[in-house]
């Protein structure tokens, strides 16, 4: 036993000696005096000899154990760093970049929105979510009386209090604050309590926008609308009017654009039509100037109101409006 000691000192020292850096130092010790390593098998090995023999024994593994501590502390300041006790660190190495959030694809459509119809003069105005029936309905020239004034489409809190069921408010409420000229837009959260699917949910996003002043015409509205859809969608996009109905404009009109999937071809998204419905838009019925105070004629203007969810789906390709709701950061990564 006394000749492995010395034997395994005398190698000890010599891997010793021949090592030069940190790493080699780690596996040195891991090998000689880890918890594994040969100082510790030599003293468990200790039971194996005679009794007359077991303190020379002992004392000689002790000093086996200490000469080679004592050598390993000297290469190590040698070396110039610090007795490792774990895997050796590349401190020249880069840093690895923090994850960093990212907006939503609702936010980053609102966001466009606002700073492309920016350049067409208009401001962002908004409004408060939960709102009264004034500001909701009958500044709107909606009347009592009116299927989309019903409890079961609507969120009433009480019977004159409710969750705003279109962006429409807002421009109820600019108006109230002063004359024209006005040129706004208001994008926000809407709620109506239909069934939830693909193209449906309780909770959307609209954007509404306004323009008010004298000798304001429908020529003004479809160019504004037409400029929009090239600037945003692409300059191969066209765009129609087909008429509608709403109460708060006369007359009006549904907002078409060409299927950015097919480019008017016919498809799937676009139900074969090679058109995508963006919004409704028209001429500011003159009940709704009264309503604010203003002299319907002096003037005029158009309002026009589009779903964002709708516009995200469109440009992304986004089959299910849930998926923008879900958030599954794999599905939000991609934008």
């Amino acid at each position: 036993m006394f000749d492995d000691i010395t034997a395994g000192k005398d190698q000890a020292l010599s891997e010793l000696a021949a090592t030069t850096d940190a790493a080699g130092l780690e596996a040195w010790r891991v090998k000689y005096l880890g918890t594994k390593g040969l100082s510790r098998q030599i003293m468990q090995r200790l039971k194996e000899a005679p009794s007359d023999q077991k303190p020379a024994a002992g004392k000689a593994a002790n000093e086996f154990k200490n000469a080679l501590q004592a050598a390993y502390d000297e290469a190590i300041k040698k070396v110039g760093a610090t007795a490792a006790k774990g895997p050796v660190i590349d401190v020249t190495l880069p840093g690895r970049k923090p994850a960093i959030g990212r907006e939503h694809p609702i936010t980053q459509t609102i966001n466009e929105l606002i700073e492309l119809f920016g350049r067409m003069g208009f401001s962002v105005a908004y409004g408060p979510e939960v709102e009264d029936e004034r500001h909701n309905f009958e500044a709107l020239n909606i009347p009592p009386s009116h299927p989309a004034r019903d409890p079961l489409d609507n969120f009433y809190i009480n019977p004159s209090v409710m969750l705003r069921s279109q962006t429409s408010t807002v421009q109820v409420r600019v108006m109230e604050q002063g004359p024209p000229p006005i040129r706004v837009i208001a994008p926000g959260r809407v709620y109506r309590p239909d069934t939830v699917d693909a193209t449906h949910g309780v909770m959307f996003h609209q954007l509404e926008g306004l323009y008010v002043d004298e000798g304001v015409t429908m020529i003004d509205l479809r160019t504004c609308l037409d400029q929009f859809a090239k600037a945003y969608f692409g300059p191969q996009m066209t765009t129609r009017f087909r008429p509608g109905f709403f109460p708060f404009t006369e007359p009006s009109a549904e907002f078409d654009m060409s299927c950015p999937m097919c480019l008017g071809k016919g498809c799937p998204v676009c139900k074969q039509s090679g058109w995508i419905e963006l919004g409704g838009c028209g001429m500011v019925d003159p009940n709704v100037f009264e309503a604010v105070g203003y002299d319907p004629q002096r003037y005029t203007g158009f309002a026009f109101g589009m779903g964002i969810e709708r516009m995200v789906m469109g440009k992304h390709g986004i089959p299910d409006l849930r998926l923008l709701f879900e958030n599954d950061v794999r599905f939000l990564h991609q934008f």
